[in-house]
C-alpha cells in the first residue's frame, strides 16, 4: 500500500462538475493498493498517517498529529502510484489490485480511519473520474510505502 499525504489547508474531490467532498486544514491522502496488501497494511498505515507529527506546534515546529488537531481527512483511492516505469515510457500498472479487490481495501481502510478519527474523514468515489482542488500547506509531503517502511 502506498500513500502520498500531503498537509493541507484545505482540499475537494469534484466529481461530474459537482463538489463531492471537502476538508479544511487537514490531511489529503492519496492510497494506491496493491495485490498484496492486507488488513496488516491497512492496520499499520492507518495509525502512522493519523499519528505522523506533521503540523505546528506554538514555537512553529512540526511537532502535532492530526489526532492532537482535531484535523480533517480526505482519502481518495489512486492506482497510478503503483506505476512501475522502469521499461518504455507507457507507465505499467501489473502491481496494482484489481478494481474488485481494491475497492474491497479501500474501504476498510476508511472504516478503519472513520475508528480513529470519525466523521473528520471524508472520501473520494472509488473508480469515479475525481477532480483534486487542493492548497499544500506548508509545502509538506510525505510518502509511504508498506512495502519499505523506512
Amino acid at each position: 500500500m502506498r500513500a502520498v499525504i500531503q498537509r493541507v489547508s484545505e482540499a475537494s474531490v469534484t466529481i461530474e462538475g459537482s463538489v463531492y467532498s471537502s476538508i479544511g486544514p487537514g490531511l489529503l491522502v492519496l492510497l494506491g493498493i496493491e495485490t498484496l496488501d492486507s488488513k496488516e497494511d491497512i492496520e499499520w498505515l492507518s495509525t502512522k498517517i493519523v499519528q505522523l507529527r506533521i503540523f505546528n506546534d506554538d514555537d512553529g515546529h512540526m511537532n502535532r498529529s492530526l489526532q492532537e488537531l482535531e484535523g480533517e481527512m480526505l482519502l481518495v483511492s489512486q492506482f497510478t502510484l503503483h506505476a512501475a516505469t522502469k521499461k518504455g515510457n507507457r507507465p505499467s500498472f501489473i502491481r496494482a489490485a484489481r478494481p474488485e479487490q481494491a475497492q474491497e481495501l479501500y474501504q476498510q481502510m476508511a472504516t478503519q480511519l472513520r475508528t480513529l478519527i470519525g466523521p473528520r474523514l471524508k472520501t473520494g468515489v472509488f473508480g469515479a473520474d475525481m477532480k483534486l482542488s487542493l492548497c499544500n500547506d506548508g509545502p509538506v509531503t510525505i510518502c509511504i510505502d508498506t512495502k519499505n517502511k523506512e
